[in-house]
């Protein structure tokens, strides 16, 4: 019944649109979808390419009757679905349901200008004093605030994003708060409070729109940001499980440690302040001292420092605790907002410290340079179990991405979101791979599951693609090539000659994705030189205003890394070649993979397949998928490493890309290239600069 009812909703929504074709994988991820919502069961979909996956998740949402949170994986896809998807959707299903569904965009409080800052109020933070905001240097900075704050009594939404004019991260931090710093209840201004008017309104939404990291701290840091709900829907759903190990990271940086000091500095004892300033100078002295990288085992003097600094942040925050709840400051607005600051400050410094330095057997402790600041940090090696006890033990998930299955298989995302694999079954009797009680790995997972509180049941589902992969696209790698990993001098070098052959051939039209910033930079450094095709390098101007201009000229190419792999969507003719230099293997001094990796070695496991080759296996086809994106796009994605071809575990990863041509020669794909550039369509109007595009939240 609740599959027919989003059937039947669906086909309005794409009666509404001019143009739109029924896709076989839409409606099959609906029934599944609407499945889902209404038995509770779990449900892991890969919706390939060109599906329509947001319809297909929205659709049932909307009519489950239920209250759904929908976290995608950025920002600019949150405002995709909120700007595009949904307005369109609720004007076409407002007849069919008889009453019209709501919808709601959550974001972070830091996205909201705080009135407190505006205002110069008890809840102000000083960052920089007001009257250097004008001296020399600052007087841009300067200028942005005071554009802002007179936007502040203007707007209705007090959302960065809706801000008409190009603001600077610093300067927005002069007019906002974290989620830390915010006082919450004390606030003088919580009435009229952007960020609690915005999470006022989505509590009463059908559907909320989040993005992955506000939904990671509200089920893990118990932060309640988000509202209560039925459902949740991850979108691109392959990117979570780095949200959630960032929500259950700690950090230390010497600067938030002297923030925290400096906060507390009149408001404690003497010895009590003296205690903590010497804790923060010990953790200084650590802190030089160490080198980037993994931390095997933290030094027992490093240990002691920690322990001190933990010791000395909770005594402090315990004293100013106990002088807030004498009375004595009852009405006292401006000394109630600092104490709660300094408060919320050193209990974050109090938090790190003691896991840094008592750190589970199953996280790692790492030290990150950033900017010349060194960061002691330590993460979880694994997040499923935290995921399967606290999202998927709590609520109904509907998991969904274009890249999902490893070599064909959910194993790998059940395992990652914490999911019993015996638990699961495919969607449609008969159909997908079976879960066969009789496979070791399988026995292991049953024996280690507590029989009194079963595992959650859930399905999978893969819809596969509409594109006619084999007809529209070809797949060729550069077998001839020297192996980037032994090589990595003479592979750049034929790499470089090769890709002016490439781009000329495809007549510009070229999307290239590159493993580093170095390697994009000198690429296009090549090109340039070898032709006169002009040639957009990533860092050069705005992601959006990059792509944009990529789209609008067809003898235009765009180079750029690892956002890149997934964050373009150019259908048409403008992009006919996709040219990925190598195997997108994680970096080899990542620290937290290192540790990773040792784990593995440790239990006995094959760590470069457990670690290194699954997310490879996801952000190849990725970055594969960038070529076709309609119907009517032709084109070749050329791979630059030999190593696709050749190495043992190439298979895997040619198993997640689609299903295209396999080209045999660079003669060939040469003169496919040449005749896909001369029978190219006119380009598909990109529409306006992002410059131009200001949204309004009604």
């Amino acid at each position: 019944m609740r599959s027919k009812k989003a059937l039947a909703a669906l086909d309005a929504a794409l009666a509404a649109v001019p143009g739109s074709q029924e896709r076989p994988g839409q409606r099959a991820m609906v029934e599944a979808v609407a499945t889902a919502l209404g038995s509770g069961e779990h449900l892991l979909v890969q919706a390939g390419t060109g599906t329509g996956k947001s319809l297909a998740y929205l659709v049932p949402a909307l009519t489950s009757g239920k209250r759904v949170v929908v976290a995608t994986a950025t920002k600019a896809l949150q405002a995709q679905l909120v700007d595009k998807d949904l307005p369109r959707l609720v004007a076409a299903l407002t007849g069919v349901l008889g009453r019209t569904p709501t919808y709601a965009l959550a974001k972070g409080r830091g996205n909201y200008i705080c009135l407190q800052q505006v205002h110069g109020g008890p809840g102000a933070r000083e960052d920089e004093p007001s009257d250097s905001l004008f001296d020399g240097q600052q007087s841009s900075l300067g200028t942005q605030v005071v554009r802002l704050r007179e936007w502040a009594e203007q707007t209705a939404s007090g959302d960065r994003d809706e801000v008409p004019f190009p603001v600077t991260d610093r300067a927005w931090r002069q007019v906002s708060v974290s989620a830390r710093e915010c006082l919450g209840s004390k606030c003088p201004d919580r009435v009229d409070c952007f960020s609690e008017q915005a999470r006022e309104a989505a509590k009463e939404a059908d559907v909320v729109v989040a993005n992955h990291t506000l939904l990671a701290l509200d089920v893990f840091t118990g932060v309640q940001v988000l509202p209560e709900r039925d459902a949740v829907v991850l979108d691109e759903a392959h990117e979570f499980v780095d949200s959630v190990t960032d929500a259950l990271s700690h950090e230390l940086a010497l600067g938030d440690v002297r923030r925290a000091v400096g906060a507390a500095g009149d408001l404690v004892s003497e010895p009590a302040l003296a205690r903590l300033e010497s804790a923060r100078d010990g953790l200084e002295g650590v802190l030089q001292l160490l080198e980037p990288g993994w931390v095997r085992a933290l030094d027992s003097h490093s240990h002691d420092v920690l322990g001190l600094l933990a010791s000395a942040a909770s005594a402090t925050c315990a004293e100013i605790t106990r002088e807030m709840s004498s009375g004595d400051l009852a009405g006292d607005d401006v000394e109630l907002a600092r104490r709660e600051r300094a408060r919320a400050s050193l209990t974050a410094v109090m938090e790190a410290a003691n896991e840094i330095g008592t750190p589970s057997v199953s996280s790692a402790v790492y030290a990150t340079a950033d900017g010349g600041a060194t960061r002691l940090r330590v993460s979880p090696l694994r997040v499923g179990g935290a995921l399967g006890s606290r999202l998927f033990g709590e609520t109904t998930v509907v998991a969904t991405s274009a890249t999902l299955t490893l070599g064909g298989s959910f194993r790998h995302a059940a395992g990652q979101f914490g999911l019993t694999w015996l638990a699961g079954s495919p969607v449609g009797a008969g159909e997908g791979e079976t879960h066969d009680a009789r496979e070791k790995a399988a026995q292991d997972e049953a024996l280690a599951a507590d029989e009194e509180d079963p595992p959650p049941r859930w399905r999978h589902l893969d819809v596969g693609s509409p594109f006619d992969y084999p007809r529209q696209s070809q797949l060729w790698i550069a077998s001839d090539l020297p192996d980037p990993g032994r090589m990595a001098v003479s592979w750049a070098r034929e790499v470089d000659a090769l890709l002016v052959e490439l781009v000329q051939a495809a007549g510009g039209r070229t999307l290239g994705l590159f493993s580093s910033t170095a390697a994009a930079a000198r690429a296009a450094a090549a090109v340039r030189a070898a032709t006169d095709l002009p040639i957009l390098l990533q860092g050069e101007d705005s992601p959006g205003a990059l792509q944009h201009r990529f789209g609008s000229d067809a003898r235009t190419c765009l180079f750029g890394t690892r956002s890149f792999w997934q964050g373009v969507d150019t259908p048409g003719s403008a992009c006919q070649l996709v040219v990925l230099d190598r195997i997108p293997f994680g970096h080899v001094d990542d620290p937290l993979s290192k540790a990773r990796l040792a784990a593995a070695s440790d239990a006995g496991r094959n760590g470069f397949l457990e670690v290194t080759l699954p997310p490879a296996a996801v952000l190849l086809p990725q970055g594969a998928g960038r070529l076709i994106r309609s119907t009517g796009d032709r084109g070749v994605v050329a791979v630059l490493d030999p190593r696709l071809a050749t190495a043992g575990y190439a298979r895997v990863l040619l198993d997640s890309l689609p299903g295209s041509y396999r080209a045999r020669s660079k003669e060939a794909v040469l003169a496919s290239l040449r005749a896909i550039d001369a029978d190219a369509p006119p380009l598909t109007p990109p529409g306006p600069p992002p410059s131009e595009r200001r949204r309004a939240v009604g």
